[in-house]
């Protein structure tokens, strides 16, 4: 990690978007923790932690913000993707056994795929505090469980920063809103017709 501490030295600030996704997969992660309890009824997958890591989640997103150097729009992206992850593979939720080996993930999938320059799997290992082998193979089972669909819409990107921006709102002024992610209407039919046509 000592090439990580002398990288970035310019302080950059940490930009609304992972202050606002932190807070909404802090709450998803600890509802998720306490329909374990009740139920037992989630998998465990290639993302699924023995122990709870004792980074919180808002200090491992901006750990990744510091060192991983990608676009904000990277952060919402993989958001896109953790919830497209949620909608086709319900029975492996979002934890606080799995949160952060997916957010390395999707962040760096989200990387690769809309930045033009990004570090190498071995420094997402790294900066993830995991191994380069087990880094390759979280990226190989996400973009599988994504069944490879990583375009994201504008439309798409804005609604998804819309719903960061209300999870904030709403909890700060303590109303009350559903604790799960949502599938919102990306129109994926028309866009894939698009595509082949």
């Amino acid at each position: 990690m000592a090439d990580l501490d002398h990288h970035n030295q310019m302080a950059v600030p940490i930009p609304k978007v992972i202050t606002f996704l932190s807070s909404l997969l802090q709450r998803v992660s600890e509802s998720n923790d306490q329909s374990h309890e009740l139920h037992s009824a989630a998998k465990v997958s290639a993302f699924h932690g023995l122990t709870k890591p004792t980074i919180s989640i808002q200090t491992y997103l901006e750990r990744i913000f510091k060192y991983a150097n990608c676009s904000p729009s990277c952060f919402v992206v993989a958001y896109v993707y953790l919830d497209r992850l949620a909608q086709r593979h319900p029975s492996l939720p979002i934890d606080s056994f799995n949160v952060h080996r997916l957010l390395i993930t999707s962040v760096l999938v989200s990387a690769k795929f809309l930045d033009d320059l990004c570090y190498n799997n071995a420094y997402y290992a790294k900066v993830g505090g995991i191994s380069t082998v087990e880094m390759n193979l979280l990226e190989i089972d996400f973009l599988f469980g994504l069944g490879f669909q990583l375009n994201v819409t504008l439309n798409t990107f804005h609604t998804y920063c819309s719903y960061l921006r209300a999870e904030v709102l709403s909890t700060q002024s303590n109303l009350p809103i559903p604790i799960k992610f949502y599938s919102f209407p990306e129109d994926e039919a028309s866009h894939k017709k698009r595509l082949i046509a």
